[in-house]
């Protein structure tokens, strides 16, 4: 008896062996999973190893030529992308970023996909699929962009706040978008008003009967299904949440990206958030990466190869014309400089959700074959080019950073050495923004120093009395009133930095009262030998915080927890 063959059975394991072997390889070289993702997929797609397997058949094996399959994999792909996304939104981390996000992306959205729906339309293209274009090419990189920053650990910077609020409002702008590829892709005696008020009526109702029958049937289902302590059948109904609400809008006839989206933040409301994107993980990594792969697959590099200047002037006007847009509205929402010329720059690139419009607009017949494969290369290209676009921004960011605070400090009206009294704050990290709002609060006068020109920027527009300068330098030091100060206290995180700053400060002025931060006992004992009269080793001070609360909580008197506590100090100290 023979057995039915597994469809696409070679595509996946040719898919897992990527994801195996080759991605984890591209990995340790510092290369983007995406970008990884989208490098093999041309390699092994028909356009790659696939233009050799007829003169080549032992490459056979090795290539996908038949994407069919595969795109209707990487589909679901994106519905969990989608459902990530609805998982990560709460109403009070969109209300704190209102004016980021609904403003400053919205504007960015609208203008950039305006500005180059135009050029599109002036370079021959019809309307709407002009329109199309726009949109696609209106939206960035949320996949690579925000990995970059979490790499270099600078997503709570003002930079990594400001791309995080644009990519947020791209990431909800992606449904309404293609709310109007459908709305374009209307029959001709349709109006564009009647197709949208269709659309939006239909979004309406969809939303409505989800939304309904989640809070009704959802939350209890998961309980009961919770309660039975079975992980493989927890995991099961999410999925089955996931995929079965984006197949109910896809029967409204809207986006299966909607569907997987409001599922997203139904179950964001639950308290089982954290647990749902702990086991979707894996499955949301490995159908992107699928997904990534299909796009990849799908471009023709001989359209580079045949015009590689037209492509590289696409890519490079596209970069140039988002980077201006995202820059200039930054300064009218009152971003520094600085930071507003580094996003420009981080979010010049189109993004993956350029994809997903384009594949819709073309089962549509809004965009030709030849104009996404254009678009599709543009895209690619500009995620390829973002890592090393990044790290350009972050120079020319500092170096604008730097000159901007030098020029704060020039101007500075407010004589730092006319100071007596006060405490000087070397560092205005965390640690030193505690610090200064204690003193703020018993009215002591200090002053701050810091290197971080975006920090110290943005702190003195809130009017806080901080400049830009390395407090290991004489200089610095001496404009921020050392020599008359009662206390300077050295907050850094950088425990290099801490020791050569409090051991300047001892050399130049022997009378001054140090007090330092510092890393553990070993770099405390170091600092006061440097002359710092005290210095707090941040791992024990947290210990002994947390010794005496659980011996409060064990019944033993204060002033027992006291002692107790005030002993252990002096010995880590010695």
């Amino acid at each position: 008896m023979e057995h039915a063959a597994i469809p696409y059975l070679r595509e996946a394991l040719i898919f897992l062996a990527a994801a195996g072997i080759a991605v984890p390889l591209l990995s340790r070289l510092r290369v983007n999973p995406i970008i990884g993702y989208l490098l093999i997929g041309s390699v092994i797609g028909p356009y790659g190893l696939g233009l050799l397997a007829e003169s080549v058949p032992s490459l056979s094996p090795l290539v996908i030529l038949d994407l069919g399959g595969v795109q209707a994999f990487a589909e679901i792909g994106v519905v969990f992308l989608m459902f990530v996304i609805g998982l990560e939104l709460s109403l009070e981390r969109l209300w704190n970023a209102r004016r980021l996000v609904f403003g400053l992306g919205l504007a960015q959205i609208v203008v950039t996909a305006a500005a180059v729906s135009l050029s599109a339309h002036l370079l021959g293209l019809p309307l709407p699929m002009a329109l199309v274009v726009g949109a696609a090419l209106a939206l960035s990189s949320t996949a690579i962009v925000m990995q970059l920053l979490i790499d270099g650990r600078r997503q709570r910077e003002p930079v990594g706040r400001t791309a995080f609020s644009i990519l947020l409002m791209q990431d909800l702008a992606v449904v309404p978008l293609l709310f109007i590829v459908t709305v374009l892709a209307a029959p001709a005696g349709q109006s564009l008003a009647t197709g949208l008020a269709l659309a939006l009526a239909k979004a309406a109702l969809a939303i409505v009967v989800i939304y309904g029958a989640g809070r009704l049937l959802l939350r209890p289902v998961l309980r009961e299904i919770a309660q039975a302590k079975n992980s493989e059948m927890f995991t099961a109904a999410v999925l089955l949440a996931a995929v079965g609400v984006a197949a109910l809008t896809e029967s409204f006839g809207l986006s299966m990206a909607l569907g997987a989206l409001l599922a997203g933040l139904l179950l964001a409301e639950t308290e089982y958030r954290h647990q749902i994107e702990v086991d979707i993980a894996p499955f949301k990594g490995l159908l992107l990466g699928l997904f990534f792969m299909s796009v990849g697959m799908g471009i023709d590099w001989r359209q580079v190869a045949a015009a590689p200047f037209g492509i590289a002037a696409i890519v490079a006007g596209l970069w140039l014309m988002k980077s201006l847009i995202i820059s200039g509205l930054a300064l009218l929402f009152g971003r520094p400089r600085a930071v507003a010329v580094e996003t420009g720059l981080l979010l010049g690139q189109s993004g993956e959700f350029a994809f997903v419009i384009l594949a819709s607009a073309a089962a549509l017949g809004v965009v030709t074959g030849d104009v996404e494969q254009t678009i599709l290369i543009v895209a690619s290209l500009g995620m390829l080019l973002t890592p090393g676009m990044a790290k350009l921004a972050q120079g020319i960011g500092n170096a604008l950073g730097n000159r901007h605070a030098e020029m704060l400090a020039e101007r500075q009206e407010d004589d730092v050495h006319e100071k007596a009294g006060h405490v000087v704050i070397a560092g205005f990290g965390r640690v030193g923004q505690t610090l200064a709002a204690a003193l703020r609060a018993e009215g002591i006068d200090y002053v701050a120093t810091d290197t971080d020109a975006s920090l110290v920027d943005i702190q003195r527009r809130s009017g806080e009395p901080i400049h830009f300068g390395d407090a290991s330098r004489t200089e610095v030091l001496e404009k921020a009133g050392v020599a008359k100060a009662a206390v300077v206290a050295v907050t850094m995180n950088d425990a290099p930095a801490v020791s050569r700053i409090v051991g300047e400060i001892h050399r130049r002025w022997p009378n001054a009262v140090i007090h330092a931060r510092a890393r553990d006992p070993e770099h405390s004992r170091r600092l006061r030998e440097l002359g710092a009269a005290s210095s707090v080793p941040e791992t024990i001070e947290a210990s002994l915080r947390l010794a005496s609360v659980v011996l409060t909580d064990t019944g033993l008197d204060s002033d027992s927890v006291e002692r107790r506590i005030a002993a252990q100090r002096s010995n880590a100290a010695l």
